[in-house]
């Protein structure tokens, strides 16, 4: 752990009582262990798991914003007695997965935002059933910043160097340096769990985490939503049904060959490209919507370009009363942001 440098003896005198100046303390560099990229490099993982039978830390370091799939390109882990160990699931088997999940049944998991990265863990083959969420904890408890990196500082007094969070984690081989920004993220989350689980034992809440906690790890998977097209990036700016129709045809044309590339959605065409188009259109005409060169965000082949034209097209002839309404039927109450505007008492 790296602090900062000692002061005088005149100036501890003086400051006894102060509180240290985190932005003076050096970011903290943690070494980079070995990267265990083969069935081999997981077995022999496996004794130091067996050597105690502590919490494990974990994180997952996914490629959102590059890929389509949010699976782990990264598995970090730590024990107390067992060190960190990193993990790359592209490379190893289902078989080595299910040996080292075998050795960390039962065990509590130590994690930051659950919810982000259990998916990504039962994918490559985990099955945590006990959890402790720092990020959960904190907000219980709270506190004003619950990002790790403001924990660990806030708490432990370690700043950790914050750099690589938003790379593209899918390419290989991974640079040192984002090895080593990794293995910081799992490298105080056991001492971190610790500290705050003192201090909800202090504030009369652990028993409201715990039942938190159950809920995060056994909670089933999000229903997909009903119109998840209506979610692009300055839909407002479309005043006519028909370019509503035609942001959902682009949008389904898009969602399609980004699945099949494994590709961010928006690596493809963003948001606002979709919207500019769908706003050109009125509602008795599509012939203004063009998609442009510059719309797009990789190279495109032409029978992509054909298909978005296409899915254009096929809005034209659409019947009146086969066009999108201005707003999907609304199911179970308003959104919390409303309750108030609509139903004051």
């Amino acid at each position: 752990m790296t602090m900062s440098p000692r002061q005088s003896d005149a100036q501890a005198t003086a400051s006894d009582t102060a509180e240290p100046d985190l932005a003076e303390i050096p970011a903290y560099v943690p070494p980079v262990p070995p990267l265990a990229d083969t069935d081999e490099a997981v077995r022999a993982i496996l004794p130091m798991i067996d050597a105690d039978d502590t919490p494990v830390a974990a994180d997952t370091e996914r490629a959102c914003g590059y890929r389509y799939y949010q699976k782990a390109y990264l598995i970090q882990l730590k024990t107390a007695d067992g060190g960190i160990h990193l993990i790359d699931p592209v490379a190893v088997s289902p078989t080595a997965f299910a040996d080292l999940d075998a050795r960390l049944h039962g065990r509590l998991w130590i994690l930051h935002a659950a919810s982000q990265d259990l998916p990504s863990l039962r994918e490559a083959g985990f099955t945590p059933q006990h959890l402790f969420d720092t990020e959960l904890a904190a907000r219980l408890l709270g506190r004003p910043h619950v990002g790790l990196g403001a924990l660990i500082e806030d708490v432990l007094g370690v700043r950790l160097a914050k750099d690589h969070g938003n790379s593209d984690w899918s390419q290989r081989p991974l640079p040192q340096s984002w090895l080593s920004y990794a293995a910081g993220d799992v490298e105080f989350l056991i001492e971190l769990a610790a500290a705050l689980r003192r201090e909800l034992v202090e504030a009369g809440k652990l028993e409201w985490a715990e039942q938190e906690f159950d809920h995060v790890i056994h909670q089933p998977p999000a229903e997909p939503k009903a119109h998840p097209w209506r979610s692009l990036t300055d839909l407002r700016s479309v005043h006519s049904r028909r370019g509503l129709a035609v942001a959902k045809g682009l949008w389904r044309i898009r969602e399609r060959l980004a699945q099949e590339a494994d590709l961010s959605p928006h690596r493809i065409i963003n948001d606002r490209a979709i919207t500019a188009v769908a706003a050109r259109v009125t509602e008795s005409s599509v012939a203004a919507a063009k998609l442009t060169g510059r719309d797009w965000r990789r190279e495109v082949i032409g029978a992509d370009v054909l298909q978005f034209r296409a899915a254009i097209d096929e809005v034209g002839t659409m019947d009146e009363s086969d066009l999108p309404p201005w707003r999907p039927p609304r199911h179970g109450p308003p959104s919390p942001g409303l309750w108030e505007r609509r139903q004051p008492a």
